[in-house]
């Protein structure tokens, strides 16, 4: 509940973890922004989504000696009429020694439940914009002309998320479109994990980065004096780019990994980074940054490694999630394992090591 509750003051009341694998602000590496249509010519595009059962991408494989480490790349967002077929997954977790949780940063504070509920009135006027002001006040006429048009289409008439910032606004915005489109973000790949976990009365091994707030109270009376930034507003922009004019390819990348065509996954690598940068743009703003929470991705990422070297020691076998865009690129987390392993091998390549005479998990290292 603490930790929510912070989170909600960080304006990422949907989750109580920042996720930094695959959100780097790399401008170089991101594809270039949809051209913004002409005000009143959005029209609905045909977004194709798969159904039914399908495999996924498989597994990544980490060798160290006898030791694998098996990976899953994980996308969002998913085909949302898809069921995940899962065997190669189920066979490895009946296995595994440790399942380690994606890296990311987990924000908590020392408060406890009783004094956060206290809190709660507070962290919910942080996600409104300071001065009871309105989206039509703070957007370029035609950008909130844009945003009009397509509230009206995927929101309906919802006057509330007129006084919510600019990030929070689009975000609800975004998932109403995925939604539409036959798309979804989660519950697909975590009940799997989840339930694999229980049956062997196992805990998923975290390895987000915690970050204390000592003042989270003060954090929160900061965060609402900050008004909208250029920032919010290009970011806002670019949100509503990839409604308009970028659902096809947001699915495509979504039916590529059900599917398990990674010569597309290849190919559109770092297609959703700016949208996850816009996603957790509280990271740039001045609370943030005089609590030190501007400048965490190596630590993240040195967090994560450490995860995986240990997992890589102990047991015969481990399993892992990470962003797809971080199995594929050159500069991610998988990139910065390669140098310490035996050998990394993409689900589409072979090697000489049977997996199926891999000693199970609980013949362990001492």
């Amino acid at each position: 509940m603490a930790r929510q509750l912070v989170m909600m003051c960080l304006l990422l009341a949907t989750a109580p973890v920042i996720s930094m694998a695959g959100a780097r602000d790399d401008a170089a590496a991101l594809p270039p922004a949809v051209a913004a249509p002409d005000v009143g010519d959005v029209r609905d595009m045909e977004t194709v989504v798969v159904t039914g059962v399908q495999p996924g991408p498989g597994l990544w494989r980490v060798r160290r000696g006898t030791h694998t480490l098996y990976i899953l790349g994980t996308q969002s967002p998913l085909p949302k009429a898809m069921t995940w077929r899962s065997d190669e997954v189920r066979e490895v977790l009946a296995e595994a020694g440790v399942v380690l949780g994606p890296p990311g940063v987990t924000v908590g504070s020392d408060i406890g439940i009783l004094r956060g509920l206290t809190m709660l009135p507070a962290a919910m006027r942080a996600s409104r914009n300071p001065d009871g002001a309105t989206l039509d006040a703070l957007l370029p006429a035609d950008l909130y002309q844009r945003w009009s048009t397509l509230k009206a289409r995927y929101l309906g008439r919802d006057r509330g998320i007129e006084r919510k910032r600019p990030a929070i606004a689009v975000y609800e915005l975004y998932r109403a479109a995925l939604d539409a489109n036959g798309l979804r973000e989660g519950r697909v790949i975590t009940p799997v994990l989840d339930e694999a976990l229980k049956a062997r009365d196992m805990a998923l091994t975290p390895t987000t980065l915690e970050v204390k707030i000592d003042d989270p109270r003060q954090a929160l009376a900061d965060f609402r004096k900050e008004g909208t930034k250029p920032e919010d507003v290009a970011c806002m922009r670019h949100m509503l780019d990839v409604i308009e004019r970028g659902l096809p390819q947001v699915a495509a990348r979504a039916n590529a990994w059900a599917v398990g065509d990674l010569d597309v996954l290849r190919a559109t690598a770092g297609q959703g980074a700016r949208v996850q940068a816009c996603l957790s743009s509280f990271l740039q703003t001045e609370t943030a940054r005089k609590r030190g929470l501007d400048d965490l991705e190596m630590q993240v990422r040195a967090h994560w490694l450490a995860a995986a070297d240990e997992a890589l020691t102990r047991h015969r076998v481990s399993f892992a999630t990470l962003s797809v865009d971080d199995l594929l690129g050159t500069a991610g987390y998988l990139a910065a394992l390669r140098p310490r392993v035996d050998a990394v091998l993409a689900p589409d390549e072979a090697d000489d090591v049977d997996d199926g005479n891999v000693t199970p998990a609980d013949s362990e290292m001492p």
